[in-house]
């Protein structure tokens, strides 16, 4: 039985670039590097024979962040042209207990974002902003926050 929501990942084209976003930036905590190892099945788990990647597994708070900088094959960007109304993952979200105090340093700091913080319902604050690799990330405040 299926018994809890455990992590996401994202292909990244730089894992330092992606490290210095989500871990400097954000405060995710890295708990593991993986560097390309033969003896480990990943072409065979991702349906791409012969992919090496290295591997970043991040926490924040309960949940798991993974990055993978595929060396072989070498992704694709993320098109320009995506939208947050296409098809498939669309962003990745984060609670915050200050959503326009964390947008007014994540902007001084030079991260896209999308918009100024919104008022979406009474007392729920969100923002969305993109990542090293065009991304998007969610950050919301909620009154339990």
């Amino acid at each position: 039985m299926i018994k809890a929501f455990d992590h996401t990942a994202l292909s990244v084209a730089d894992l330092e670039r992606a490290l210095a976003f989500y871990r400097d930036l954000l405060g995710f905590e890295v708990i593991r590097i993986l560097e390309p190892n033969p003896a480990l099945p990943l072409g065979t788990v991702v349906g791409i024979p012969g992919a090496k990647a290295r591997i970043a597994h991040l926490k924040l708070g309960a949940v798991m962040l993974e990055l993978f900088q595929y060396l072989t094959p070498e992704g694709e960007p993320i098109p320009p042209t995506r939208r947050q109304a296409d098809h498939g993952w669309i962003h990745i979200g984060l609670r915050s207990n200050d959503v326009r105090g964390d947008h007014a340093k994540l902007a001084a700091l030079g991260v896209d974002f999308l918009s100024d913080p919104v008022e979406f319902r009474p007392h729920v604050w969100i923002v969305y902003f993109r990542g090293p690799d065009g991304e998007v990330v969610e950050l919301r405040e909620t009154p339990e926050d």
